[in-house]
């Protein structure tokens, strides 16, 4: 095999191509594919981050739909226990309504009478009023009473029975003399 003998000027050549292919390496790394590395970087994260908001905004859709279900149901709800408000003073037509309640339950003797009213603490109840009353059922059978008390408080949602006293009958144990304290929640006029 001959052996290649470079001169000096070629050595110089060589070596020189050699520091410049290193430059060249070195530019090319540090200049054009270094900043495409970190523009590739900075949008893998700006990716991640839009992601991460498309899913909160996804959830704060799904709230949305829920709250407005909720929205609408609450307002179907309150239309119908504003129905469930009469006109007239309470005092007018709540005694009467009783007494009504009571005959239909199959106790006869029956009295309501209001205790006191005030309005709700509460904001969102600024239009109702918070009306006490005192149901007397001078003679009851305590089954019969026990239906009563239950058929009420389900079949009228702003009523809800607060107290009841109940006092055995000395002449006849099979009745029961007994007081209701009831609220009421009714819309003001």
């Amino acid at each position: 095999m001959k052996q290649l003998k470079l001169t000096k000027d070629q050595i110089q050549k060589l070596g020189l191509s050699a520091v410049g292919f290193v430059v060249l390496i070195y530019v090319y790394f540090s200049f054009f594919l270094g900043p495409l590395n970190d523009s590739r970087d900075s949008m893998l994260g700006t990716i991640t981050e839009l992601q991460g908001k498309i899913a909160n905004s996804k959830n704060e859709m799904t709230k949305a739909n829920n709250l407005e279900k909720q929205a609408s149901n609450a307002t179907s709800r309150f239309a119908a226990l504003k129905a469930l408000s009469q006109e007239g003073a309470p005092i007018a037509w709540f005694p009467p309504r009783m007494k009504t309640f009571f005959t239909n339950q199959e106790i006869d003797k029956s009295s309501a009478r209001l205790e006191g009213s005030a309005p709700f603490k509460e904001p969102d109840l600024a239009n109702w009023m918070r009306y006490t009353w005192l149901v007397d059922l001078p003679q009851a059978d305590f089954s019969t009473l026990g239906k009563a008390v239950s058929t009420l408080e389900n079949t009228e949602p702003l009523l809800s029975i607060t107290k009841i006293t109940i006092r055995a009958l000395p002449d006849d144990p099979q009745f029961q003399q007994v007081s209701l304290t009831a609220t009421t929640a009714i819309l003001k006029r």
